[in-house]
């Protein structure tokens, strides 16, 4: 080998700047466990609440030491932030915290660059586009041209006026545009609006406080990705994403103004939702009004049931306060639904006919909420919005209560000013909305307020005042995002699957290690130095390019140990090979390397491609496995062919010493086969026909369990303190949702709860309507005493309510399909063009995908028969795609190792009837098999000992390894062979 010396630094150097990348995460550990000590010792487990106080303390402590020294290494120091950012960054489901997609509107993009427009062609083409995005996978904007170009016919141009050739956007679209000219234009600035919201959401999330956020478009489909490991306090995170920070200050109208109308609005009512009941008297009416305006209690007015609005009212309000009335929160949807009612609307008096009547936000824990009536106008413009805000920042009001301080620029400062002696003058109230919520309607007592200081005030927490100051500095979004998918990991769930992880991780290695020992002698042990080398490369490697460690990644890097066991198995089949041939140990090993070259390289290059479409195609945990598979194929190529080669020239040439590559038990084994493996192709066809038949019968039939990743849905993982029956759940939970399935998962006392009630509603608030009603519904099955808070399962001691939860909404689930339908297809195509390039016979490529084809429905065929009693998740989702896209990988890497060495021999020998090609598949016999055993080991390993959410990941692998090892055998080369049997003559020597 030559540039040893050059090869050897480059191994050392590499090593030790994976330790130096590694050590800030021991660091960082260190620390962090002697923030959770402090924690401990101070706060005692008799406190109220003491897991959350914990917290606190233990979030305080690493915030006090933020800018302490905690790493010195001589020439350089790094202070706890510093450390922190340069750790291994370790996913959702290690860490816990919060993945979700938003879709940003843009319907609401588009209706904001046309003014709002009220043109009857433009917002007929946004409903219809609306309506069609349900079941479409283009993109909302193509969908918007195309139901526009319906509608209007050639009748109206997007370039109208009345549409996008408006003041705002003059600059960029004039009314002689045609519509092709204007869409590019339209797409831009669409773009535009989304840059701008994932600036906004950026910004944002930078003052969350968690370390290594994660925010990245996808595509140009108006979608961005937010991971926030390590967070807790999820229905912050999800106020904090979707808030649009849409401010406005609205001068208000007084109760009395409001209430008379609310009293005709229940008259009206009466004839519309309760036909039935008696219409009351004039004088009974005139009474209520007297009443109304009194400022008398609810208990005092005699509405009941007959009066379908007035019953709802908790209390009216008084005279001159700014709040119409206080309502009950639960009713909410229906006075809304009463106020918005034709006939309602109808009957506003002229002072109210523009008027916007808008809630308040409640109090916390409070049951009931006020209604608000805003002096708004046609246009719906306030006059003063928060694009005046300059800065914003948490304070406290008179009452020290947090509350949230602004400034406004000049020309705000002047509309303030304005505002605000108005409301002085006629002793008015000045609302301060956002999104759409009235915060507070503070009254002006000392004149006109000068300076443009205003301040927000309410019924906050503390961290309620924190994000509201850092959404108004960020800005408001250009458009609503609403949460279309999101993944919820508790921090105990995360605990658990990095123990039940390093578990599987390094029962695996120490198998690997032994078997390497026990079949090749000394020369297994240089492999098992290589391949622990390998590992710390591979974890260097992540920490240095800041990648993220996910509990698929883990079981990428153990996929990883088998190909580099492979690497070297087949390194060492070579070398006995050549030294049978009657060589030299320096020559042969010199020569094994050689040759087992182009057979590695082709085996990774093909897992390579399979690895790369995963990280196109794939999200989160499944690019985490993707990432490490990479990153494991390319330090296992070196230290496979490099380091193992270094330290086995330094053992036989620096050392002087002999190496024989096999022990007393493993000398003589696979060395006398022969097997005829073409003559047994006809009845390998029948046995694999006859497993195709029926896999594909029981598919079209029985069909797969799909995950809420494919179909949408909302999934809830569940523990309890005991053993629980999941079918009298099942049936209880069906009451409440409709429609449920309720699964064990993993332990008797753990169930994964799936429903799809309300699949297409992604507001927050239904996220919490379903948590309420389930906590609910299982209360009887928790502890005694459990609160709503704790069935969360916010803190790392949670060992009961809800570990993990999953949203999907139904049009990313299609796009969801649709991607691993692609990814599967796309791998295939790629890895057949490989072939067909490095074989330079099609034949070889079809034998190829033969086998991989005929691998994954097989996979597949178990599945859809056995996922309905297998003890543990079998469903199909984006987990199980990657470990199809693996299943395809391993089997391409068997098939392609096999027709390397095929093509060799035929190029010496020639094809001799099948004869050099048995010949061929024998040679490679021990390398195959024992490289599945090895791999299957490592998998099964992974399977009993990975933890829950890995099993149905694993048995496909497992399957998929055992189903690859014989179709490369018995489908890939019969099928290349029996195609290429007409261009072949018998004992006839063909070039390759």
């Amino acid at each position: 080998m030559q540039n040893k010396g050059l090869i050897r630094l480059f191994a050392i150097l590499f090593g030790i700047v994976s330790i130096y990348q590694l050590s800030f995460t021991f660091v960082i550990n260190k620390v962090e466990g002697e923030a959770e000590d402090f924690a401990v010792n101070k706060i005692t487990s008799d406190e109220d609440n003491y897991v959350a106080k914990r917290e606190a303390e233990e979030a305080s402590y690493l915030d006090s030491i933020g800018n302490q020294t905690v790493y010195n290494i001589g020439v350089a120091s790094f202070t706890y932030n510093e450390a922190k950012e340069k750790e291994l960054n370790k996913g959702l489901d290690l860490k816990g915290g919060i993945n979700v997609i938003l879709q940003i509107s843009v319907k609401d993009i588009l209706k904001g660059l046309a003014n709002n427009s009220k043109d009857p062609v433009f917002n007929k083409a946004l409903d219809e586009a609306s309506e069609a995005s349900k079941n479409s996978q283009d993109t909302y904007i193509d969908l918007f041209f195309e139901k526009f170009t319906e509608v209007s016919a050639g009748s109206t141009k997007l370039a109208s006026p009345d549409i996008f050739a408006n003041k705002a956007l003059s600059n960029d679209i004039n009314f002689q545009m045609t519509d092709e000219e204007a869409r590019p234009v339209i797409r831009r600035k669409v773009d535009e609006s989304i840059t701008s919201a994932f600036e906004v959401l950026r910004k944002r999330i930078d003052k969350f406080g968690v370390t290594q956020p994660n925010i990245q478009r996808l595509g140009n489909s108006g979608r961005i990705l937010v991971e926030l490991p390590g967070a807790k306090d999820i229905d912050r995170v999800k106020g904090l994403l979707q808030s649009t920070a849409q401010l406005e200050f609205w001068e208000t109208f007084k109760a009395d103004q409001v209430l008379p109308y609310l009293v005709t609005a229940d008259e009206i009512l009466k004839g519309i939702v309760d036909t039935d009941k008696t219409v009351a008297e004039p004088e009974q009416e005139e009474t209520e009004i007297d009443s109304l305006l009194s400022d008398i209690a609810t208990d005092s007015l005699d509405v009941a049931q007959s009066n379908p609005l007035l019953s709802l009212m908790v209390q009216p309000g008084f005279q001159g306060s700014p709040v119409v009335a206080t309502f009950a929160l639960k009713d909410t949807a229906e006075v809304n639904g009463y106020l918005k009612m034709p006939q309602v609307q109808a009957a506003r008096p002229t002072e109210l006919q523009t008027a916007k009547l808008v809630w308040g936000k409640p109090a916390k824990d409070s049951e009931v909420i006020e209604l608000y009536a805003l002096k708004s106008n046609r246009e719906g413009i306030p006059p003063l919005s928060g694009s005046v805000i300059t800065d914003a920042s948490q304070s406290y009001d008179l009452g020290n209560r947090p509350s949230v301080s602004m400034q406004m620029d000049g020309k705000g400062a002047r509309i303030w000013e304005e505002l605000t002696g108005k409301a002085f003058r006629e002793q008015g109230n000045i609302a301060i909305v956002l999104d759409n919520i009235v915060y507070s309607a503070p009254g002006v007592s000392s004149g006109p307020i000068s300076g443009g200081n205003s301040e927000i005030s309410g019924d906050f927490t503390l961290n309620e005042a924190i994000d509201l100051a850092n959404v108004l500095r960020a800005g408001k979004l250009p458009a609503s995002a609403d949460i279309i998918s999101s993944a919820v990991v508790g921090p105990s769930l995360g605990h658990e699957a990095i123990s039940s992880g390093m578990m599987s991780f390094i029962i695996a290695m120490i198998i690997v290690l032994i078997w390497m020992i026990f079949y090749y002698g000394k020369a297994g042990i240089f492999s098992d130095i290589a391949l622990s080398f390998n590992i710390l490369l591979i974890f260097g490697v992540l920490a240095g390019l800041g990648a993220v460690l996910t509990l698929p990644g883990i079981a990428g890097i153990v996929l990883t140990i088998g190909m580099a066991v492979d690497a070297n198995v087949i390194i060492y089949e070579r070398i006995k090979e050549e030294v049978l041939k009657g060589k030299g140990k320096k020559q042969a090993i010199d020569d094994g390397f050689k040759n087992a070259l182009s057979s590695i390289l082709d085996a990774n290059i093909t897992t390579g491609l399979t690895a790369l479409i995963l990280l196109v195609f794939g999200t989160g945990p499944i690019q985490g496995f993707a990432t490490t598979l990479l990153i494991g194929i390319v330090t296992s190529l070196f230290t496979a062919i490099f380091v193992t080669r270094l330290l086995i020239e330094w053992y036989t040439e620096k050392k002087g010493k002999s190496l024989d590559f096999y022990t007393g038990a493993t000398k003589n084994l696979f060395k006398n086969v022969n097997i005829d493996f073409l003559s047994k192709r006809k009845v390998a066809y029948i046995v694999s026909g006859i497993a195709l038949v029926v896999s594909l019968g029981s598919l079209f039939s029985l069909g797969l369990n799909q995950g809420v990743d494919f179909v949408g849905g909302r999934s809830y993982q569940v523990r309890f303190e005991h053993p629980v029956n999941p079918s009298e759940i099942d049936s209880e939970l069906d009451a409440v949702f409709g429609s449920t399935e309720v699964k064990t998962f993993g332990g008797a006392n753990q169930i994964k709860v799936t429903t799809k009630y309300k699949v297409d509603e992604e507001a927050t608030e239904v996220d919490q309507e379903i948590q309420q009603k389930l906590y609910d519904a299982l209360q009887k099955y928790l502890p005694e005493g459990t609160t709503y808070e704790q069935f969360l399962g916010g803190s790392e001691d949670a060992k009961i309510g809800i570990l993990q939860s999953i949203k999907v909404g139904p049009t990313i689930a299609d796009d969801i399909k649709k991607n691993a339908v692609w990814a599967i297809l796309g791998s295939l195509a790629i890895v057949f063009m490989y072939i067909l390039l490095r074989f330079s016979r099609w034949q070889f490529s079809l034998g190829a995908v033969a086998a991989v084809f005929h691998d994954v429905i097989i996979v597949l065929g178990i599945f859809s028969l056995t996922y309905k009693f297998m003890p543990f998740n079998m469903e199909i989702d984006q987990a199980f795609i990657a470990a199809i896209l693996t299943v395809i990988g391993y089997s391409l890497n068997d098939t392609v190792i096999i027709f390397d060495r095929i093509r060799e021999v035929i190029s010496e020998k020639g094809w001799s009837a099948g004869d050099n090609v048995n010949s061929a598949l024998n040679s490679t016999l021990g390398r195959t098999l024992n490289t599945s055993m090895t791999t299957l080991v490592v998998m099964i390993t992974i399977f009993i000992f990975g933890g829950e959410s890995l099993r149905g990941f694993m048995f496909a692998m497992i399957i998929g390894i055992g189903v690859g090892t014989y179709s490369s055998l018995f489908i890939a080369t019969p099928v290349m062979y029996d195609t290429l049997k007409k261009s072949i003559t018998d004992g006839k020597k063909k070039e390759n």
